[in-house]
């Protein structure tokens, strides 16, 4: 008699392209991953796979590609930003996506403060400080854990967060509901 167990462990993996094809059907929100390597120059990428973790201590983690320059300077000062885009910041989304070289010259950023990571301050309705607690390597991506330090929200209108799924952009336009 066929084992269930056993015969789903030995089957083959689902081909990429299709695992990006059934990911594509799944909206996510869009952040960008910032940091500053130890020279002080920026870096940054935007990601799709972030998560929340636990509330204690208060974690998330993001999946980078383990071969992004981005992540090299990451993991270099042990520190990120991810800022949470809304939904008029497709021009950004692109620009992080699309590896550029002089992405920093073309947004309005900030170093925050406090840490001195990017904050992209026209682009994101949050922005959320971390410092690296742990890291686990997946496959071609590195699932990086954040423990958030800082929260700090851009606008007192209520967020309308870009989206990314089915290969193209949407996002969900909140209305304040309290008096």
């Amino acid at each position: 008699m066929p084992d269930p167990v056993t015969d789903t462990v030995a089957r083959a993996l689902v081909d990429p392209a299709k695992f990006r094809s059934l990911m594509t059907t799944h909206p996510a929100g869009v952040a960008i991953v910032t940091t500053t390597a130890r020279d002080g120059e920026p870096w940054g990428m935007t990601c799709s796979s972030m998560c929340s973790v636990a509330l204690q201590p208060p974690t998330l983690l993001v999946c980078l590609r383990a071969e992004s320059p981005t992540l090299t300077a990451l993991l270099q000062v042990s520190a990120f930003s991810v800022n949470l885009l809304h939904d008029r910041a497709v021009p950004a989304a692109n620009l992080f996506a699309s590896g550029a070289a002089d992405r920093f010259e073309k947004v309005k950023w900030v170093p925050e403060p406090e840490f001195g990571l990017p904050h992209l301050l026209e682009d994101a309705h949050t922005i959320a400080d971390c410092r690296v607690s742990r890291t686990l390597p997946v496959g071609d991506h590195l699932v990086v854990f954040g423990e958030v330090l800082q929260v700090e929200t851009q606008s007192n209108q209520p967020p309308s967060p870009l989206l990314y799924g089915m290969r193209q952009y949407g996002s969900l336009k909140v209305t304040r509901t309290d008096a």
